[in-house]
């Protein structure tokens, strides 16, 4: 199993890979050390222990992580962007066929890189992301109410972190 997330201490992202093999993440850039706790990887058959599973997230407290496809969103937007682009350029110059085919063929990719690329975990809280054999078996996809808990508690965490807090206005 593998693991991309952001250090809580310095911000920066980093890699780890056989998480399931090691008992600390350590962060390449400032060296903070996070230990993997007990209860975060686990063997879904008492008889297996080669085949542990997560069970929450390693970085942070969370037990909900969702479901993804493995494909950074940006280069995503990129292709629907540059597909867009074309295809009004071609429907400015008349050309009515260029532009279905561009608007076909942009759609096309997407679906060939839905089916080929793999899925991953991340986790709601903090945006770990995990991937490897076996990984995404016992999480479901995405939720849009548990993300905006996790966003708001995020946002008020550092906001009393910060030392705001929300007054009422005086009269």
């Amino acid at each position: 199993m593998h693991i991309t997330y952001a250090c809580p201490r310095c911000g920066n992202t980093d890699r780890h890979h056989g998480v399931e093999k090691i008992a600390e993440l350590v962060c390449q850039s400032c060296g903070e050390s996070l230990p993997i706790p007990d209860d975060a990887l686990g063997s879904t058959n008492p008889d297996e222990t080669s085949a542990l599973r997560l069970r929450r997230c390693v970085v942070c407290p969370s037990t909900e992580l969702f479901r993804r496809k493995d494909f950074p969103q940006r280069l995503g937007v990129a292709i629907v962007l540059v597909g867009l682009f074309a295809s009004c350029i071609a429907w400015g110059m008349r050309e009515l066929v260029l532009t279905f085919a561009i608007l076909f063929s942009t759609a096309l990719l997407d679906v060939i890189l839905y089916f080929v690329m793999p899925e991953c975990l991340t986790c709601y809280r903090c945006g770990a992301r995990y991937t490897g054999n076996g990984v995404v078996d016992s999480f479901g996809g995405f939720d849009l109410e548990t993300h905006e808990k996790h966003r708001q508690l995020v946002a008020r965490t550092r906001s009393l972190s910060s030392g705001r807090t929300s007054a009422p206005p005086s009269s």
